[in-house]
Protein backbone atom coordinates (compact mmCIF):
# COMPACT_ATOMS: atom_id res chain seq x y z
CA UNK A 1 0.00 0.00 0.00
CA UNK A 2 1.19 3.43 -0.82
CA UNK A 3 1.86 6.15 1.58
CA UNK A 4 1.62 10.03 0.83
CA UNK A 5 2.07 13.12 2.43
CA UNK A 6 -1.44 15.46 2.26
CA UNK A 7 -1.28 19.38 1.95
CA UNK A 8 -3.99 21.50 2.85
CA UNK A 9 -3.03 24.64 0.52
CA UNK A 10 -5.82 27.37 1.73
CA UNK A 11 -5.49 30.09 -0.63
CA UNK A 12 -7.08 33.76 -1.24
CA UNK A 13 -9.66 32.01 -3.16
CA UNK A 14 -9.84 28.52 -3.03
CA UNK A 15 -9.05 25.97 -0.79
CA UNK A 16 -6.86 22.79 -2.11
CA UNK A 17 -6.09 19.28 -0.77
CA UNK A 18 -3.01 17.39 -2.54
CA UNK A 19 -1.55 14.44 -2.21
CA UNK A 20 1.76 13.53 -3.29
CA UNK A 21 4.45 10.59 -3.29
CA UNK A 22 7.83 10.03 -2.39
CA UNK A 23 9.13 11.78 -5.51
CA UNK A 24 6.77 15.07 -5.05
CA UNK A 25 4.61 14.09 -7.67
CA UNK A 26 0.74 15.02 -7.57
CA UNK A 27 -1.16 12.12 -6.82
CA UNK A 28 -4.80 13.53 -5.79
CA UNK A 29 -5.69 16.94 -6.39
CA UNK A 30 -9.13 18.50 -5.10
CA UNK A 31 -10.04 22.46 -5.08
CA UNK A 32 -12.86 24.58 -3.88
CA UNK A 33 -13.83 28.60 -4.52
CA UNK A 34 -14.87 30.53 -1.29
CA UNK A 35 -16.87 33.99 -1.76
CA UNK A 36 -15.06 36.84 -1.39
CA UNK A 37 -17.02 39.02 0.72
CA UNK A 38 -16.85 43.13 -0.06
CA UNK A 39 -18.71 45.36 2.55
CA UNK A 40 -17.34 48.51 1.25
CA UNK A 41 -14.87 49.96 -0.97
CA UNK A 42 -11.36 48.65 0.00
CA UNK A 43 -12.70 46.12 2.50
CA UNK A 44 -12.32 42.56 1.58
CA UNK A 45 -13.58 39.70 4.19
CA UNK A 46 -13.55 35.83 4.34
CA UNK A 47 -15.87 33.67 6.28
CA UNK A 48 -13.86 31.47 8.52
CA UNK A 49 -16.62 28.61 8.95
CA UNK A 50 -16.78 28.59 5.03
CA UNK A 51 -13.14 27.86 4.55
CA UNK A 52 -13.51 25.36 7.31
CA UNK A 53 -16.10 23.46 5.35
CA UNK A 54 -13.60 23.90 2.49
CA UNK A 55 -11.03 22.34 3.67
CA UNK A 56 -13.35 19.26 4.66
CA UNK A 57 -14.82 18.83 1.81
CA UNK A 58 -11.50 18.85 -0.29
CA UNK A 59 -9.74 16.69 2.12
CA UNK A 60 -12.74 13.99 1.43
CA UNK A 61 -12.59 14.62 -1.86
CA UNK A 62 -8.81 14.01 -2.69
CA UNK A 63 -9.17 11.13 -0.34
CA UNK A 64 -11.58 9.22 -2.37
CA UNK A 65 -9.85 9.85 -5.75
CA UNK A 66 -6.50 8.69 -4.34
CA UNK A 67 -7.06 5.05 -5.26
CA UNK A 68 -6.14 3.99 -1.33
CA UNK A 69 -2.91 4.72 0.50
CA UNK A 70 -2.55 5.77 3.68
CA UNK A 71 -1.36 9.69 4.94
CA UNK A 72 1.62 9.79 6.49
CA UNK A 73 1.43 13.47 8.10
CA UNK A 74 -0.37 16.59 6.59
CA UNK A 75 1.30 20.11 6.14
CA UNK A 76 -0.60 23.21 5.99
CA UNK A 77 0.16 25.85 3.58
CA UNK A 78 -2.29 29.01 3.87
CA UNK A 79 -3.19 32.85 2.58
CA UNK A 80 -1.11 34.66 5.16
CA UNK A 81 -1.88 37.83 7.18
CA UNK A 82 -5.80 37.19 6.39
CA UNK A 83 -6.96 37.24 10.48
CA UNK A 84 -9.68 35.45 12.51
CA UNK A 85 -10.99 35.91 15.67
CA UNK A 86 -12.66 33.36 17.46
CA UNK A 87 -14.21 32.23 20.76
CA UNK A 88 -12.04 29.64 22.81
CA UNK A 89 -15.44 27.99 24.11
CA UNK A 90 -17.48 27.96 21.12
CA UNK A 91 -15.13 27.95 18.11
CA UNK A 92 -17.10 30.35 16.94
CA UNK A 93 -15.58 33.38 15.00
CA UNK A 94 -16.54 36.71 16.34
CA UNK A 95 -16.39 38.48 12.46
CA UNK A 96 -15.46 37.12 9.01
CA UNK A 97 -11.70 36.78 8.57
CA UNK A 98 -10.37 39.88 7.63
CA UNK A 99 -8.00 39.40 4.09
CA UNK A 100 -4.64 40.35 3.46
CA UNK A 101 -5.78 43.07 0.66
CA UNK A 102 -8.03 44.92 2.92
CA UNK A 103 -7.46 48.52 3.78
CA UNK A 104 -9.69 49.42 6.69
CA UNK A 105 -6.58 49.77 9.01
CA UNK A 106 -5.06 52.54 7.31
CA UNK A 107 -6.01 54.91 10.03
CA UNK A 108 -4.70 53.02 12.99
CA UNK A 109 -1.35 52.56 10.38
CA UNK A 110 -1.37 56.03 10.20
CA UNK A 111 -1.63 56.69 13.98
CA UNK A 112 0.77 54.40 15.08
CA UNK A 113 2.82 56.13 12.44
CA UNK A 114 2.79 59.51 14.02
CA UNK A 115 5.69 58.15 16.64
CA UNK A 116 8.30 56.74 14.79
CA UNK A 117 7.34 57.07 11.18
CA UNK A 118 6.20 54.15 9.07
CA UNK A 119 9.09 51.93 9.91
CA UNK A 120 8.92 52.31 13.80
CA UNK A 121 8.21 48.22 13.79
CA UNK A 122 10.99 47.65 11.17
CA UNK A 123 14.01 46.91 12.64
CA UNK A 124 11.96 44.83 14.91
CA UNK A 125 9.50 43.07 12.34
CA UNK A 126 11.04 43.63 9.22
CA UNK A 127 8.08 45.05 8.13
CA UNK A 128 6.21 48.99 7.52
CA UNK A 129 3.25 49.72 9.06
CA UNK A 130 0.92 49.02 6.17
CA UNK A 131 -2.98 47.69 6.41
CA UNK A 132 -1.29 44.18 4.88
CA UNK A 133 -0.23 42.84 8.13
CA UNK A 134 -1.89 40.73 10.92
CA UNK A 135 -1.54 42.92 14.12
CA UNK A 136 -3.44 46.26 12.94
CA UNK A 137 -6.95 43.96 11.82
CA UNK A 138 -6.36 42.45 14.98
CA UNK A 139 -6.75 45.80 16.97
CA UNK A 140 -9.39 47.01 14.41
CA UNK A 141 -11.82 43.80 15.31
CA UNK A 142 -11.13 44.64 19.14
CA UNK A 143 -11.77 48.04 18.75
CA UNK A 144 -15.30 47.45 16.56
CA UNK A 145 -16.99 44.27 17.42
CA UNK A 146 -19.07 44.91 20.63
CA UNK A 147 -17.46 43.08 23.73
CA UNK A 148 -14.40 42.31 22.09
CA UNK A 149 -11.93 43.75 23.91
CA UNK A 150 -13.46 42.58 27.59
CA UNK A 151 -13.75 39.27 25.90
CA UNK A 152 -10.10 38.80 24.62
CA UNK A 153 -8.69 40.39 28.06
CA UNK A 154 -10.42 37.57 29.57
CA UNK A 155 -8.60 35.13 27.75
CA UNK A 156 -11.66 33.88 25.98
CA UNK A 157 -10.85 34.67 22.54
CA UNK A 158 -8.24 33.45 20.12
CA UNK A 159 -6.51 34.94 16.75
CA UNK A 160 -4.93 33.12 14.09
CA UNK A 161 -3.87 33.37 10.47
CA UNK A 162 -5.93 30.99 8.49
CA UNK A 163 -3.09 28.51 9.37
CA UNK A 164 -3.64 28.42 13.26
CA UNK A 165 -7.50 28.50 12.46
CA UNK A 166 -7.37 25.27 10.48
CA UNK A 167 -4.44 23.65 12.92
CA UNK A 168 -7.05 24.68 15.88
CA UNK A 169 -10.26 23.43 13.68
CA UNK A 170 -8.20 19.92 12.94
CA UNK A 171 -6.04 19.32 16.15
CA UNK A 172 -7.30 21.47 18.93
CA UNK A 173 -3.46 23.31 18.86
CA UNK A 174 -3.58 26.90 19.20
CA UNK A 175 0.04 27.16 16.99
CA UNK A 176 1.62 29.38 14.55
CA UNK A 177 4.55 28.47 12.74
CA UNK A 178 7.69 31.07 12.06
CA UNK A 179 6.58 32.50 8.44
CA UNK A 180 3.27 33.06 9.56
CA UNK A 181 4.39 35.23 12.61
CA UNK A 182 6.43 37.09 10.83
CA UNK A 183 3.37 38.52 8.75
CA UNK A 184 1.39 39.69 12.00
CA UNK A 185 4.05 43.05 12.44
CA UNK A 186 4.11 41.16 16.14
CA UNK A 187 6.65 38.82 15.78
CA UNK A 188 10.48 39.59 16.68
CA UNK A 189 12.71 38.50 14.18
CA UNK A 190 16.07 38.31 16.41
CA UNK A 191 13.84 36.32 19.31
CA UNK A 192 11.66 34.57 17.21
CA UNK A 193 8.55 35.41 19.72
CA UNK A 194 6.24 37.97 20.36
CA UNK A 195 7.08 41.45 21.02
CA UNK A 196 6.03 42.72 23.86
CA UNK A 197 6.56 46.60 23.50
CA UNK A 198 4.35 46.07 20.05
CA UNK A 199 1.74 44.10 21.88
CA UNK A 200 1.44 47.20 24.20
CA UNK A 201 1.36 49.40 21.50
CA UNK A 202 -1.35 47.88 19.44
CA UNK A 203 -3.07 47.23 22.88
CA UNK A 204 -3.57 42.84 22.02
CA UNK A 205 -3.31 40.82 24.93
CA UNK A 206 -0.41 38.22 24.52
CA UNK A 207 -2.72 35.56 25.92
CA UNK A 208 -5.41 36.05 22.49
CA UNK A 209 -1.96 34.64 20.31
CA UNK A 210 -1.32 30.97 19.25
CA UNK A 211 2.13 29.91 20.37
CA UNK A 212 5.04 30.11 17.78
CA UNK A 213 6.63 26.87 16.49
CA UNK A 214 8.60 25.31 13.82
CA UNK A 215 7.69 24.99 10.27
CA UNK A 216 7.98 21.35 10.58
CA UNK A 217 7.30 19.65 13.54
CA UNK A 218 4.14 17.46 14.91
CA UNK A 219 1.29 20.04 16.16
CA UNK A 220 -0.94 16.91 17.07
CA UNK A 221 -3.20 14.60 15.56
CA UNK A 222 -6.37 14.67 13.73
CA UNK A 223 -9.40 14.29 15.95
CA UNK A 224 -12.24 13.29 13.72
CA UNK A 225 -12.85 13.36 9.75
CA UNK A 226 -11.39 11.28 7.15
CA UNK A 227 -8.03 11.85 8.44
CA UNK A 228 -8.74 11.11 12.04
CA UNK A 229 -5.06 9.97 14.04
CA UNK A 230 -3.16 11.55 11.48
CA UNK A 231 0.06 13.71 12.99
CA UNK A 232 -0.43 17.60 11.68
CA UNK A 233 3.68 17.88 11.04
CA UNK A 234 3.92 21.26 8.27
CA UNK A 235 3.03 24.75 8.30
CA UNK A 236 4.25 27.58 6.02
CA UNK A 237 2.61 30.74 5.06
CA UNK A 238 2.28 30.37 1.22
CA UNK A 239 4.93 32.17 -0.04
CA UNK A 240 7.56 30.83 2.24
CA UNK A 241 6.17 26.95 1.60
CA UNK A 242 6.51 27.79 -2.32
CA UNK A 243 10.15 28.81 -1.65
CA UNK A 244 10.74 25.63 0.31
CA UNK A 245 9.24 23.50 -2.73
CA UNK A 246 10.92 25.18 -5.22
CA UNK A 247 13.89 23.77 -2.80
CA UNK A 248 15.39 26.99 -2.64
CA UNK A 249 17.78 25.91 -0.13
CA UNK A 250 20.59 27.92 -0.78
CA UNK A 251 21.37 32.11 0.15
CA UNK A 252 20.92 33.45 -3.30
CA UNK A 253 17.69 31.15 -4.70
CA UNK A 254 14.89 32.83 -5.46
CA UNK A 255 11.55 32.15 -7.19
CA UNK A 256 8.27 33.89 -7.86
CA UNK A 257 5.00 33.23 -7.23
CA UNK A 258 2.00 34.08 -9.58
CA UNK A 259 -1.32 34.24 -7.77
CA UNK A 260 -3.82 36.14 -6.30
CA UNK A 261 -0.96 38.27 -5.84
CA UNK A 262 2.90 37.91 -6.50
CA UNK A 263 5.37 37.08 -4.50
CA UNK A 264 9.03 37.22 -4.93
CA UNK A 265 11.19 35.62 -2.44
CA UNK A 266 15.25 35.35 -1.97
CA UNK A 267 16.90 33.26 0.41
CA UNK A 268 19.68 35.02 2.59
CA UNK A 269 20.62 32.30 4.85
CA UNK A 270 20.40 32.36 8.59
CA UNK A 271 20.92 36.29 9.75
CA UNK A 272 18.13 38.48 8.79
CA UNK A 273 18.73 41.58 5.99
CA UNK A 274 17.32 44.79 6.69
CA UNK A 275 16.35 46.45 3.19
CA UNK A 276 16.47 50.01 2.07
CA UNK A 277 15.14 49.27 -1.30
CA UNK A 278 11.14 48.53 -0.11
CA UNK A 279 11.35 45.00 0.43
CA UNK A 280 10.06 42.56 3.36
CA UNK A 281 12.67 41.20 5.66
CA UNK A 282 10.52 37.97 6.45
CA UNK A 283 11.24 34.17 8.06
CA UNK A 284 11.86 31.68 5.20
CA UNK A 285 11.54 28.27 6.92
CA UNK A 286 12.34 26.73 10.73
CA UNK A 287 12.60 22.98 9.95
CA UNK A 288 12.36 21.64 13.10
CA UNK A 289 15.52 22.41 15.66
CA UNK A 290 17.32 23.77 12.73
CA UNK A 291 18.63 27.21 12.69
CA UNK A 292 15.52 29.38 10.91
CA UNK A 293 16.25 30.47 7.22
CA UNK A 294 15.80 34.58 6.33
CA UNK A 295 14.36 35.74 3.25
CA UNK A 296 13.71 39.30 1.64
CA UNK A 297 10.08 39.10 -0.19
CA UNK A 298 8.65 41.69 -2.66
CA UNK A 299 4.55 41.43 -2.25
CA UNK A 300 3.11 42.74 -5.36
CA UNK A 301 -1.10 42.85 -4.00
CA UNK A 302 -2.60 42.34 -7.55
CA UNK A 303 -1.36 40.14 -10.59
CA UNK A 304 -4.22 36.94 -10.78
CA UNK A 305 -6.95 38.99 -9.19
CA UNK A 306 -6.81 41.46 -12.39
CA UNK A 307 -7.30 38.67 -14.98
CA UNK A 308 -9.94 37.40 -12.71
CA UNK A 309 -11.50 41.67 -12.46
CA UNK A 310 -11.36 41.27 -16.04
CA UNK A 311 -13.72 37.93 -16.46
CA UNK A 312 -15.97 39.28 -13.03
CA UNK A 313 -16.32 42.50 -12.97
CA UNK A 314 -15.86 44.23 -17.10
CA UNK A 315 -17.12 40.27 -18.25
CA UNK A 316 -14.02 40.75 -20.98
CA UNK A 317 -13.63 37.02 -20.56
CA UNK A 318 -16.02 33.81 -19.35
CA UNK A 319 -12.67 31.93 -17.86
CA UNK A 320 -9.52 33.04 -16.49
CA UNK A 321 -7.18 31.36 -19.24
CA UNK A 322 -9.05 32.73 -22.18
CA UNK A 323 -6.86 36.19 -21.53
CA UNK A 324 -4.14 34.86 -22.84
CA UNK A 325 -6.07 33.89 -26.74
CA UNK A 326 -7.49 37.99 -26.01
CA UNK A 327 -3.91 39.33 -25.53
CA UNK A 328 -2.46 37.28 -28.53
CA UNK A 329 -5.07 39.55 -30.60
CA UNK A 330 -3.34 42.11 -30.90
CA UNK A 331 0.98 42.68 -31.29
CA UNK A 332 1.63 44.71 -28.04
CA UNK A 333 -0.24 46.71 -25.53
CA UNK A 334 -1.48 49.64 -27.59
CA UNK A 335 0.25 52.13 -25.56
CA UNK A 336 -2.39 51.29 -22.89
CA UNK A 337 -0.55 50.39 -19.32
CA UNK A 338 -2.89 49.14 -16.51
CA UNK A 339 -1.28 49.92 -12.71
CA UNK A 340 -4.05 47.97 -10.43
CA UNK A 341 -3.13 49.41 -7.37
CA UNK A 342 -6.69 48.44 -6.12
CA UNK A 343 -5.67 48.40 -2.64
CA UNK A 344 -3.11 50.91 -2.50
CA UNK A 345 0.78 49.66 -3.81
CA UNK A 346 2.94 47.63 -2.08
CA UNK A 347 6.67 46.68 -2.47
CA UNK A 348 8.43 48.83 -2.89
CA UNK A 349 6.30 51.60 -2.75
CA UNK A 350 3.92 50.92 0.34
CA UNK A 351 1.45 53.57 -0.97
CA UNK A 352 -1.53 53.19 0.59
CA UNK A 353 -2.81 55.98 -0.47
CA UNK A 354 -2.35 54.51 -4.23
CA UNK A 355 -5.16 53.10 -6.63
CA UNK A 356 -5.84 51.82 -9.77
CA UNK A 357 -5.76 53.22 -12.93
CA UNK A 358 -5.71 52.56 -16.83
CA UNK A 359 -3.02 55.24 -18.63
CA UNK A 360 -2.69 55.74 -22.34
CA UNK A 361 -6.46 55.05 -23.99
CA UNK A 362 -6.79 56.29 -27.07
CA UNK A 363 -9.62 55.25 -29.62
CA UNK A 364 -6.95 52.73 -31.03
CA UNK A 365 -7.18 50.68 -27.83
CA UNK A 366 -8.98 47.65 -28.11
CA UNK A 367 -10.12 44.93 -25.31
CA UNK A 368 -6.85 42.78 -26.34
CA UNK A 369 -4.43 45.63 -25.72
CA UNK A 370 -6.31 45.91 -22.12
CA UNK A 371 -6.02 42.44 -21.65
CA UNK A 372 -2.12 42.84 -22.49
CA UNK A 373 -1.54 45.34 -20.12
CA UNK A 374 -3.43 43.17 -17.35
CA UNK A 375 -0.84 40.60 -18.23
CA UNK A 376 2.31 42.83 -18.84
CA UNK A 377 1.50 44.79 -15.67
CA UNK A 378 2.38 41.54 -13.56
CA UNK A 379 5.59 41.58 -15.40
CA UNK A 380 6.62 44.94 -14.85
CA UNK A 381 5.73 45.16 -10.91
CA UNK A 382 7.62 41.94 -10.86
CA UNK A 383 10.89 44.03 -12.25
CA UNK A 384 10.08 46.31 -9.76
CA UNK A 385 10.79 43.76 -6.93
CA UNK A 386 13.53 41.84 -8.73
CA UNK A 387 15.54 45.35 -8.93
CA UNK A 388 15.06 45.77 -5.03
CA UNK A 389 16.14 42.76 -4.39
CA UNK A 390 19.66 42.92 -6.62
CA UNK A 391 19.60 46.31 -4.70
CA UNK A 392 19.25 45.41 -1.03
CA UNK A 393 21.29 41.61 -1.33
CA UNK A 394 24.00 43.15 -3.82
CA UNK A 395 23.06 39.62 -5.53
CA UNK A 396 22.40 39.80 -9.21
CA UNK A 397 19.82 36.94 -10.32
CA UNK A 398 20.88 34.86 -13.27
CA UNK A 399 17.73 32.79 -13.21
CA UNK A 400 13.71 33.30 -12.06
CA UNK A 401 12.48 29.82 -10.96
CA UNK A 402 8.39 30.51 -11.15
CA UNK A 403 5.44 28.84 -9.94
CA UNK A 404 1.25 29.55 -9.50
CA UNK A 405 -1.37 29.26 -11.49
CA UNK A 406 -0.21 32.23 -14.05
CA UNK A 407 2.93 30.45 -15.23
CA UNK A 408 0.90 28.25 -17.56
CA UNK A 409 0.28 32.06 -19.78
CA UNK A 410 3.15 31.14 -21.95
CA UNK A 411 2.57 34.71 -23.35
CA UNK A 412 3.26 36.75 -20.00
CA UNK A 413 6.21 34.68 -19.46
CA UNK A 414 8.00 35.40 -22.39
CA UNK A 415 7.28 38.69 -21.08
CA UNK A 416 8.71 38.35 -17.75
CA UNK A 417 11.80 36.81 -19.37
CA UNK A 418 12.35 39.82 -21.86
CA UNK A 419 11.48 42.57 -18.87
CA UNK A 420 13.62 40.91 -16.61
CA UNK A 421 16.56 40.36 -19.33
CA UNK A 422 16.81 36.79 -17.18
CA UNK A 423 15.61 33.32 -17.86
CA UNK A 424 12.48 32.52 -16.56
CA UNK A 425 12.06 28.73 -15.31
CA UNK A 426 9.34 26.73 -14.74
CA UNK A 427 9.38 23.33 -13.13
CA UNK A 428 7.72 19.88 -13.98
CA UNK A 429 5.69 20.13 -10.87
CA UNK A 430 3.95 23.66 -10.09
CA UNK A 431 2.38 23.23 -7.35
CA UNK A 432 5.46 24.35 -5.36
CA UNK A 433 3.72 25.97 -2.50
CA UNK A 434 1.22 22.73 -1.56
CA UNK A 435 4.40 20.74 -2.23
CA UNK A 436 6.80 22.68 0.62
CA UNK A 437 4.37 22.03 2.89
CA UNK A 438 4.00 18.57 2.11
CA UNK A 439 8.09 18.55 2.59
CA UNK A 440 8.08 20.31 5.87
CA UNK A 441 5.45 17.58 7.08
CA UNK A 442 7.08 14.53 5.44
CA UNK A 443 10.49 15.62 6.87
CA UNK A 444 8.83 15.89 10.45
CA UNK A 445 7.90 12.16 10.38
CA UNK A 446 10.91 10.69 8.30
CA UNK A 447 9.07 10.39 4.93
CA UNK A 448 11.85 12.47 3.29
CA UNK A 449 15.15 11.78 5.08
CA UNK A 450 16.90 15.50 3.90
CA UNK A 451 17.18 18.60 2.01
CA UNK A 452 18.80 15.91 -0.97
CA UNK A 453 16.24 13.77 -0.99
CA UNK A 454 14.08 17.12 -1.90
CA UNK A 455 16.35 18.75 -4.01
CA UNK A 456 16.50 15.55 -6.49
CA UNK A 457 12.96 15.94 -6.98
CA UNK A 458 12.92 19.01 -8.42
CA UNK A 459 12.99 19.05 -12.63
CA UNK A 460 12.99 21.71 -14.84
CA UNK A 461 10.11 21.99 -17.18
CA UNK A 462 10.53 24.65 -19.85
CA UNK A 463 12.78 27.73 -19.87
CA UNK A 464 11.82 30.94 -21.44
CA UNK A 465 14.99 33.34 -22.11
CA UNK A 466 15.04 37.24 -22.84
CA UNK A 467 14.15 37.71 -26.58
CA UNK A 468 13.83 41.84 -26.24
CA UNK A 469 16.17 43.93 -27.12
CA UNK A 470 17.70 46.35 -24.61
CA UNK A 471 16.44 49.96 -26.36
CA UNK A 472 12.55 48.34 -25.94
CA UNK A 473 13.18 47.25 -22.81
CA UNK A 474 14.31 49.80 -21.00
CA UNK A 475 11.21 52.19 -23.17
CA UNK A 476 8.47 49.84 -21.90
CA UNK A 477 9.74 49.82 -18.33
CA UNK A 478 10.35 54.11 -18.07
CA UNK A 479 6.54 54.19 -19.77
CA UNK A 480 5.31 52.04 -16.82
CA UNK A 481 7.36 53.57 -14.12
CA UNK A 482 5.56 57.13 -15.35
CA UNK A 483 2.47 55.34 -15.03
CA UNK A 484 2.83 54.10 -11.49
CA UNK A 485 3.07 57.84 -10.68
CA UNK A 486 -0.02 58.21 -11.70
CA UNK A 487 -2.24 56.44 -8.87
CA UNK A 488 -0.34 58.05 -6.16
CA UNK A 489 -2.29 60.86 -3.69
CA UNK A 490 -5.38 59.15 -4.91
CA UNK A 491 -7.09 58.55 -1.49
CA UNK A 492 -6.66 61.83 0.31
Amino acid sequence: MSTYIAAIDQGTTSTRCILFDRKGNVVALAQREHRQIYPQPGWVEHDPMEIWERTQEVVHEALKTSAGGTIAAVGITNQRETTVVWEKSTGKPIHNAIVWQDTRTAEICADLAREGGQDRFRARTGLPLATYFSGPKIKWLLDHVPGAREKAERGELLFGNVDTWLIWNLTGAHVTDVTNASRTLLMNLETLDWDEEILAALDIPRAMLPEIRSSSEVYGEVREGDLRGVPVAGDLGDQQAALFGQACFVPGEAKNTYGTGCFMLLNTGEKPVASTAGLLTTLGYKIGERPAVYALEGSIAITGALVQWLRDNLGLIRKSAEVEDLARSVEDNGGVYFVPAFSGLFAPYWRSDARGVIVGLTRYANKGHLARAALEATAYQTREVLDAMEQDSGIRLHALKVDGGMVRNELLMQFQADILNVPVIRPKVTETTALGAAYAAGLAVGFWSDFDELRANWQQDKEWRPQMDEATRERLYATWKKAVTRTFDWVT
